[in-house]
């Protein structure tokens, strides 16, 4: 990935991170195979999607999706309040946190009215241990894992844009207003979140807010305003090692000095990857800024 230093002191915390972020307890109700974009020529998942379990701790991780679905999560109807949120977890386009970044971030929006849709949206191929083929990239040739990365980027991010559309053609029937649909991602998650925000194609896929948290922003041009801007929410650490705070900053800056609604939370302390954990650090703070943040512009209660 461009403009990312990766040294071996980063690669050993990536690891540790993995150990404790990516891995996730399926949940939900209905899975939707969600329409997008079709694949390229040539592209081949070899074993389809996989699950992965810890045997020590029971917990789940997913890798080598081909085909994007969407998991649904709906609060108590005495609770909804006819916002939903897509979510996008993270995991450096190989695989995904589906619990910490996904499943856990739902089950806090169900608790406060809103309809959650956690995207499991297409990855580069990989085999038994996706964590190890990517720290193997980053450490062989950066280049060449960009180049390679490339075409499977796209699809993600047209995955995002699908699943906001799908979400607001099917509003009605999840007891959500077609105007309070919006897209939080992390990390790799946090690529398709703000590429959503940039580069919407029509109303039909425009989210009304979107979310980077501790976004790789790097492979979007962060100058860009689109012509219909929505207000933006984004939250990462100061010890982020992957330097994704200073993406943030950059499209704060430029949504900032264009005059546009945007919120920039940076935390001393919490690394990469924190998302719903709880580690005693500033960072565990970030759901309760959001929330907050949604109050304030009425994607909370009526």
């Amino acid at each position: 990935m461009k403009d990312i230093k990766w040294s071996q002191m980063a690669l050993s915390a990536f690891a540790m991170c993995m150990a404790v972020t990516l891995w996730g307890q399926p949940g939900g109700g209905e899975v939707i195979a969600l329409p997008s974009k079709p694949n390229g020529a040539g592209m081949v998942w070899e074993g389809g999607e996989r699950t992965q379990v810890d045997p020590q701790n029971g917990m789940h991780r997913v890798s080598n999706v081909s085909q994007p679905t969407l998991t649904v999560f709906l609060p108590e109807p005495s609770k909804a309040n006819g916002s939903a949120l897509v979510i996008a977890p993270g995991g450096g386009f190989h695989m995904l946190s589906i619990d910490n970044e996904g499943n856990d971030v739902a089950a806090w929006c169900t608790e406060h009215g809103i309809a959650a849709f956690v995207l499991r949206y297409r990855l580069v191929p990989t085999g038994e241990n996706p964590g190890q083929e990517f720290r193997e990239k980053l450490q062989n040739s950066q280049q060449d894992m960009d180049r390679q990365m490339a075409p499977y980027i796209d699809l993600a991010k047209a995955d995002g844009l699908a699943a906001v559309a799908w979400v607001r053609a099917h509003a009605a029937q999840y007891g959500v207003q077609p105007d309070r649909v919006g897209i939080i991602g992390f990390s790799a998650g946090g690529t398709l979140a703000a590429a959503a925000a940039l580069n919407y194609t029509s109303d039909s896929d425009r989210p009304d807010f979107a979310a980077p948290i501790y976004g790789a922003l790097h492979v979007l041009d962060l100058q860009k305003i689109p012509e219909n801007p929505m207000p933006v929410f984004m939250a990462v650490s100061g010890d982020d090692f992957f330097g994704f705070q200073n993406q943030s900053m950059e499209l704060f800056q430029t949504w900032n000095a264009a005059k546009l609604p945007v919120e920039l939370l940076i935390y001393e302390q919490g690394g990469h990857g924190f998302g719903m954990r709880k580690q005693g650090l500033p960072s565990d703070a970030w759901i309760d800024a959001f929330g907050a943040w949604l109050v304030s512009h009425g994607f909370m209660g009526d």
